[in-house]
């Protein structure tokens, strides 16, 4: 592993944790030799690199826990990168991602799959879940907290030794594809004791921690993804880090990087940096008169 975190290229390495484990003896799940992924799969596939800007050795611990197939959970605030830190690795891999946007709503049937009633007659519809776990694709779970407990559960059987999915009103068993794995994100800071993950669920899963990075970088990023000049996007990150000083007195959740690189945009765009901010970054996250006006003499303060 390089001594570095921050030198990285984009570049796949020739060495991963997978192989350095493949020579030392370490048990890994073979991918799959047959075919590249089927017709199915295949609006499922990463084609162009997303940008991810590593900020530690999360690429090479996921690429270690991809290698055996573990569960991964990612954790961090919203807009810190957890989504896209999942785009690249998949790309990265090589293998489809199916993402599901878990919600209060959202049941088994949803995950799994349901019988449908069509012109033919009654048919099975295979959830995404089924789909993921049938064909071989890192299935995305996104804020999975979101989702009722007694829908969660339906991963367990997924998450351990055992590798499979039952679909109960199938009478079907399925046996998770070799390149199956499936990760979950969650904000830590949303969480309740009536939203939050069993201990049950949370064992079963390697986790990740991901915040905010630091200044330079984050800056760097909303400078890449925006268009922005760097000290545009430095101002920006200032304005972004005052904002998260703010949590938890009179703000529920501080600036997101995602927001800073929608200020930038806007700002690459022509539109007044004031003006960006307020509607990219201030508008957005209070309607409190007070914080806004906090918010409105940090922004004055670097444009």
């Amino acid at each position: 592993m390089s001594s570095d975190p921050f030198m990285r290229t984009y570049a796949p390495r020739r060495q991963s944790y997978s192989q350095a484990a493949a020579r030392a003896g370490v048990g890994t799940r073979p991918a799959s030799t047959a075919t590249p992924p089927s017709d199915l799969l295949a609006p499922y596939m990463v084609t162009e690199e997303p940008y991810y800007r590593p900020v530690a050795d999360e690429v090479d611990l996921y690429e270690a826990a991809y290698s055996v197939r573990m569960p991964m959970m990612l954790k961090g605030p919203t807009g810190c990168g957890k989504t896209r830190f999942v785009e690249y690795m998949a790309w990265r891999l090589g293998k489809p991602l199916i993402t599901v946007a878990c919600n209060e709503d959202m049941t088994a049937s949803d995950l799994v799959g349901r019988f449908l009633l069509d012109a033919s007659g009654t048919r099975w519809q295979d959830g995404p879940l089924a789909v993921a776990a049938r064909h071989g694709a890192i299935c995305y779970l996104d804020e999975v907290v979101e989702a009722r407990q007694d829908t969660t559960v339906v991963i367990h059987p997924l998450t351990d030794a055992r590798r499979v999915l039952p679909l109960e009103k199938k009478g079907e068993l399925i046996e998770a594809h070799p390149d199956f794995q499936i990760v979950i994100s969650y904000n830590p800071g949303y969480q309740s004791l009536m939203k939050d993950l069993k201990q049950s669920t949370k064992q079963r899963f390697g986790a990740l921690d991901f915040n905010y990075p630091e200044h330079d970088i984050e800056a760097e990023i909303v400078a890449h993804e925006s268009g922005v000049d760097i000290e545009t996007a430095k101002n920006l990150v200032h304005i972004g880090e005052r904002a998260r000083n703010l949590k938890g007195h009179g703000l529920d959740e501080g600036l997101s990087t995602r927001m800073l690189i929608y200020a930038g945009s806007l700002i690459a765009k022509g539109v007044p940096p004031l003006a960006a901010c307020r509607v990219a970054l201030v508008r957005p996250i209070t309607d409190d008169p007070d914080m806004r006006d906090a918010l409105d003499s940090a922004v004055t303060t670097y444009f």
